[in-house]
């Protein structure tokens, strides 16, 4: 569009110079819209001798200025009395107050909900420059600083609550997972920024611009008063997905963050009808009831944090292990215990996606563990490895081991052939001359 900037990551094979991939660290949301969104609302700002400058202090002196529709330079908002803007959008200062409150609430939300001392973990703030570009109808984070355009014919800024949420939001997906911004590690990155953005706005609880479970409902891009993205049922938006399938992983991330969009919906508020819509079930999937926003939240945060690396999927067959169902579903262990009610739900939620799982809460379980867990033998010789079992829950089961299909020449017996869960057997592996 001529006035996006790029920073393109190309990658190659370094044998054969063969294009593997490539994607972009200009992570955005692309909108439009109708006003200035918070209303009246408090902001901190810095007095500089007799000036005030738009300057949180509070915040790690994150700044807040005028790009002035260009895209070099720009001025930090001054006023003479600290009484910002009128709400109106031929008051420059209006969108820039909507952009300053947002940001201070994204940072006051990481902070006293997640213990996140800033989008980089060092307590500093992040500047927020609005008014960029001529009739730019996007806003987006660079990596290091939020930017936002005033929309079609510079009448609607892009400066809503929830999308400041995402766009800081982005950052701190940057810093703590990198998820890479393509297929679905980007359609996660996507739904990270989605979900976080929809939880700010929550937690400021703002009465001009109340919680909901829809992405930039206030700057009406589509020009018709229908919000960019609905996370109780993404494919309202006529492209995203709402339930998992094989072609997710091939679409613009924007639409394919609605698989995690849905998941969270469905965490927090359920299937079926709530009070912010209605959650459709995905296939055969059994309807459940949520564990309310304030677990959701901490769920998705500690996996982010904690388990989330750069090229997670919601289905992953190279690495079937990196998964954000899995990944969740660790979050839920430390946060609630393995089989809680918590965790439970989470297994729920991604099914309800059709991101299914082989996890097992019954009410006996256990585990198999080997070691050493590979061997090498020669030709006429035989090694053997220790099969432990470990009770997991409930009353301790028989354990009876087999094995799958053999190469031809190898053999497999178990000492004994079956334990008492708990127990442990010696495996050995024989092979012919």
């Amino acid at each position: 569009d001529g006035q996006t900037p790029s920073k393109l990551h190309v990658i190659s094979d370094a044998l054969t110079g063969t294009l593997i991939g490539s994607y972009d660290e200009i992570e955005s949301v692309t909108g439009s819209g109708t006003g200035i969104y918070t209303g009246a609302v408090s902001v901190d700002t810095t007095l500089s001798g007799s000036t005030y400058q738009m300057i949180d202090p509070v915040r790690g002196n994150g700044r807040t200025c005028d790009m002035n529709n260009g895209t070099s330079t720009c001025t930090t908002f001054t006023d003479a009395d600290n009484v910002w803007g009128t709400g109106a959008n031929t008051n420059r200062q209006s969108a820039g107050v909507d952009a300053h409150f947002g940001a201070a609430m994204t940072f006051d939300y990481f902070k006293n909900v997640h213990g996140r001392n800033g989008i980089f973990g060092n307590g500093a703030g992040v500047p927020s420059r609005v008014h960029y570009g001529n009739a730019y109808v996007n806003a987006f984070w660079d990596g290091a600083q939020m930017t936002y355009g005033d929309g079609s014919a510079n009448s609607r800024p892009l400066v809503s609550l929830d999308v400041a949420g995402h766009e800081m939001s982005h950052g701190v997906t940057e810093a703590v997972a990198g998820l890479v911004y393509s297929g679905e590690s980007g359609g996660l990155n996507e739904a990270t920024s989605d979900i976080f953005g929809n939880m700010v706005e929550f937690y400021a609880n703002a009465p001009s611009d109340p919680g909901d479970y829809q992405v930039g409902e206030k700057i009406n891009i589509n020009g018709n008063n229908t919000p960019l993205r609905y996370m109780y049922n993404p494919t309202l938006d006529g492209s995203s997905h709402g339930c998992w399938s094989t072609g997710t992983n091939g679409i613009d991330v924007h639409y394919s963050s609605g698989v995690g969009n849905h998941f969270f919906f469905n965490l927090a508020e359920g299937t079926g009808a709530t009070a912010y819509g209605t959650s459709p079930l995905c296939g055969t999937a059994a309807p459940m009831t949520g564990i309310g926003r304030a677990k959701a939240e901490k769920i998705w945060f500690r996996a982010l944090d904690v388990y989330f690396v750069s090229n997670t999927r919601y289905v992953n067959t190279a690495q079937p292990t990196n998964t954000a169902r899995l990944h969740t579903l660790s979050a839920a262990t430390d946060l609630y215990g393995l089989c809680s009610t918590e965790y439970k739900a989470v297994m729920a939620a991604w099914t309800a996606v059709n991101v299914v799982g082989s996890e097992s809460c019954a009410a006996n379980d256990f585990s198999v563990s080997v070691a050493p867990a590979s061997l090498t033998i020669d030709p006429g010789a035989s090694a053997t490895t220790t099969v432990s079992t470990a009770v997991i829950r409930g009353t301790a089961e028989q354990v009876t081991f087999s094995t799958g299909p053999l190469p031809a020449g190898v053999t497999v017996s178990f000492n004994p052939p079956s334990v008492t869960a708990g127990g442990s057997t010696t495996l050995t592996v024989s092979s012919t001359a």
